[in-house]
């Protein structure tokens, strides 16, 4: 099967740090600009399928400890981005759509490409 370059976006629309979810046919697609980088994914989460697409992003939250194992404090880690399911919190690995618990569940990913000052996935 031929896969196309679907239209979803103007360019200048999507500013760096920011996610737009657009309907693609029968399906939503979350679209997100991330340090010059674009990702796109269905907006529909692994676990009950939620707008996952809809929730939060934020840096990997890291804990520290000390010397002798013991909790020191948290810590965000910027060059890890994850989305945040609203439903159930449930969180995904920006780059790789991956379920951050357990990496084998991810969210389904769509070639995104820019070019002409638009914005196309590929499905």
């Amino acid at each position: 099967m031929q896969k196309e370059e679907i239209f979803v976006s103007e360019a200048s629309s999507l500013n760096e740090g920011e996610r737009k979810v657009f309907a693609v046919g029968k399906r939503e697609v979350g679209v997100y600009r991330v340090n010059g980088q674009l990702y796109a994914y269905e907006n529909h989460c692994a676990h009950q399928g939620g707008p996952a697409c809809e929730g939060m992003m934020l840096p990997k939250v890291e804990e520290v400890l000390g010397e002798d194992k013991t909790f020191r404090m948290q810590r965000f880690n910027y060059d890890e981005w994850h989305i945040v399911c609203p439903w159930h919190g449930w969180e995904y690995d920006l780059k790789t759509g991956e379920f951050v618990v357990d990496r084998a569940r991810r969210l389904k990913k769509y070639e995104v490409v820019e070019k002409g000052g638009k914005i196309f996935i590929v499905a």
